[in-house]
């Protein structure tokens, strides 16, 4: 039998190449301050 494990942030960062607050943002709906001015 296959054991399936669940994606950590830092899996998901390494995959997509960005670091793992971007990951933690993008999952919580972080909108921030993007600083455009809308």
């Amino acid at each position: 039998m296959e054991l399936i494990t669940m994606a950590t942030l830092k899996d998901i960062a390494e995959l997509a190449h960005v670091s793992i607050s971007t990951v933690s943002r993008v999952l919580n709906n972080d909108q921030g301050d993007s600083g455009c001015g809308t």
